[in-house]
């Protein structure tokens, strides 16, 4: 995917916060929309598809932690990176980032060099399901990567891009015992810092979700999909 192709939604109330992070991104070659709140987040971002939406947290009218709920409800946008742009740098804000659906959490102040990096990583998360294992099926339960669709008996789900892959990872191979640490690896990566309870609070999404005796917590280790 080359840069000019790349579109990716900025969305800040701070003029200054558009101006220079948006500079900063258009002169690296990326496709840059603004928005100055929520609502208007979720207006461009149904116009554009983006793929990746950098999102304030305290902004008027809507919020970023409500926007971000409502963008994951979005199919469309499934398959878009949601990264937290934000002074805000409280364990409680990052963790309800994360329940919202959030990919990432990035603290203002950032360097320019630092936040073009960050970018680029966040986008190399975007990326189409590869055909193998494109399809998990598992007694009621169906998980189509390549369509990002979940199949749970009669019902059909559409999950935050991070629960559907902390699912697809468990579900991959039922039984086995995957450590906290390569959980954060395979589906977080190992350029992100994330806190503690980031695969706890995605686990119990899943588990209210999908079902409670799915998931298995192996106290000290990680966790295992149980059939």
């Amino acid at each position: 995917m080359k840069k000019k192709e790349t579109k990716i939604l900025l969305v800040d109330d701070e003029p200054d916060i558009l101006e220079i992070v948006g500079y900063n991104l258009t002169s690296e070659g990326y496709n840059v929309f603004t928005a100055e709140n929520g609502l208007e987040a979720i207006s461009k971002a149904k116009k554009h598809n983006p793929h990746l939406i950098i999102l304030d947290v305290m902004m008027p009218k809507m919020d970023g932690i409500e926007a971000c709920e409502k963008l994951r409800k979005i199919p469309e946008l499934s398959e878009t990176v949601i990264t937290f742009l934000t002074a805000r740098g409280e364990d409680y804000s990052q963790v309800a980032g994360f329940e919202a659906g959030a990919d990432d959490y990035i603290t203002k102040p950032i360097k320019p060099k630092v936040l073009l990096s960050k970018v680029k990583a966040l986008l190399r998360r975007f990326k189409e399901s590869t055909e193998e294992e494109s399809l998990i099926k598992i007694g009621k339960l169906t998980i189509n990567r390549e369509e990002y669709k979940i199949i749970n008996g009669k019902e059909e789900l559409i999950l935050p891009r991070k629960e559907f892959e902390l699912l697809s990872l468990l579900a991959s191979k039922p039984g086995k015992v995957f450590k906290r640490e390569d959980i954060l690896d395979k589906v977080w990566g190992n350029e992100v810092v994330v806190g503690g309870r980031t695969i706890d609070v995605h686990i119990r999404k899943l588990r209210e979700k999908i079902g409670d005796k799915k998931f298995k917590t192996v106290k000290g280790v990680g966790y295992k999909f149980v059939i």
